[in-house]
């Protein structure tokens, strides 16, 4: 599946920013979030940027330590080399975006085969939520939000006690099967590591690279944090 990263980019902007109440904006051609909860800062986001764009992004970055900005890269060597030109440190690296098409996905509500864990399903705000909990503690939880024709899942979690148990792979199919409430085609995510290996068996595959940069030395995971 070839895609215009940075229409993937700008989509998944805007259903991760919807799935955590962010206001938006724009930073010349690129997209950007407050990041209200966190950090109370702007992230930035680009794909590719240019040279010049990339000066202008670092330059607004540099400004606040707890700024960040995002690249979605598959030269991920260049940007960090730029990157170090600029002030800024590589924060991470590891994660990247992934899409699917989600006529592949399966559509029914999943059930659990542990009678000790229930499924509880929400929506606020636009947002779809998805929880399993065993009795009051939550056992993995996730969360999706539909931009046009595209789902955009976030915060897929599974809590250390409960790992290893198909949960992660339980909570997105409820989160696809709340999804297909509204005409959705693709599906798009951000990974990390141990998530890659968790999409890739479900049928996700790998867009871009993602360098996070900060004039910090903070990282954090956008998929989770």
């Amino acid at each position: 599946m070839i895609e215009d990263i940075t229409g993937l980019l700008e989509v998944w902007v805007a259903g991760w920013a919807g799935c955590r109440g962010y206001q938006t904006s724009t930073e010349g051609r690129f997209p950007a979030a407050l990041r209200a909860d966190t950090s109370g800062e702007w992230e930035f986001f680009a794909s590719d940027p240019t040279p010049e764009e990339f000066a202008a992004l670092a330059a607004k970055t540099a400004e606040v330590p707890a700024r960040v900005l995002t690249i979605l890269t598959n030269d991920v060597d260049r940007y960090a080399a730029l990157a170090r030109q600029h002030g800024l440190n590589v924060t991470s690296d590891s994660q990247t975006m992934m899409i699917v098409d989600m006529e592949t996905q399966d559509a029914e509500d999943p059930w659990l085969s542990d009678d000790d864990l229930k499924l509880y399903l929400s929506e606020h705000n636009h947002v779809h939520y998805a929880e399993v909990r065993s009795g009051d503690t939550v056992a993995a939880s996730g969360r999706v939000f539909v931009v046009g024709d595209t789902a955009v899942f976030d915060k897929i979690i599974t809590e250390p006690g409960f790992q290893r148990r198909g949960l992660g792979s339980f909570i997105m199919r409820a989160l696809a099967a709340q999804a297909f409430e509204h005409d959705v085609e693709t599906g798009l995510l951000l990974a990390s590591i141990d998530g890659q290996k968790l999409y890739s068996h479900l049928g996700w595959s790998i867009v871009s690279r993602v360098l996070m940069l900060s004039a910090s030395h903070d990282g954090s995971d956008l998929s989770l944090s």
